[in-house]
């Protein structure tokens, strides 16, 4: 999802819940998404995922967007819309993971534990680095040249 603002184009980030991601920032944040279900229609995977993550049923026009290959191997598909929306007001579902390590408990975290929206400039900052190359076509989509 992405606005603009004040003259600024913005882009709805989230961050990664969970303490294995707590204390950790910048090339931590992510467009939301999520695993894409077997024989599920990608933009529809995509529109579930965001709604999981933010708990907002994303609106189109949706425009694909080269898909790219993160550190892990992951393929990641994306689409651009636009949109705006209170990212402190946003909530995601939950995971049960055991917390602390070999302890035997289970302990409920949510996916993504916060939202922001940066400008692009920043947002290449605090994107995970396989995710970069989705802010810059999104720049030359909206007639804007990356800097570099």
């Amino acid at each position: 999802m992405y606005r603009v603002h004040d003259g600024t184009t913005q882009v709805l980030l989230v961050h990664p819940g969970g303490p294995l991601w707590a204390t950790k920032d910048l090339g931590a944040w992510s467009i939301p998404k999520g695993e894409h279900d077997s024989g599920e229609d990608a933009l529809d995977a995509a529109r579930r995922e965001f709604q999981e993550e933010t708990g907002l049923a994303p609106s189109g026009p949706f425009h694909p967007l080269t898909p790219v290959r993160q550190r892990g191997g992951k393929e990641v598909a994306a689409w651009c819309f636009p949109g705006d929306c209170d990212a402190s007001a946003l909530r995601s579902r939950t995971f049960s993971m055991e917390w602390p390590p070999r302890s035997g408990r289970r302990v409920e975290f949510p996916e993504v534990d916060r939202a922001a929206w940066f400008p692009l400039d920043r947002a290449r900052e605090k994107i995970l680095s396989g995710q970069v190359a989705l802010l810059e076509e999104l720049e030359r989509l909206l007639g804007h040249d990356p800097p570099g």
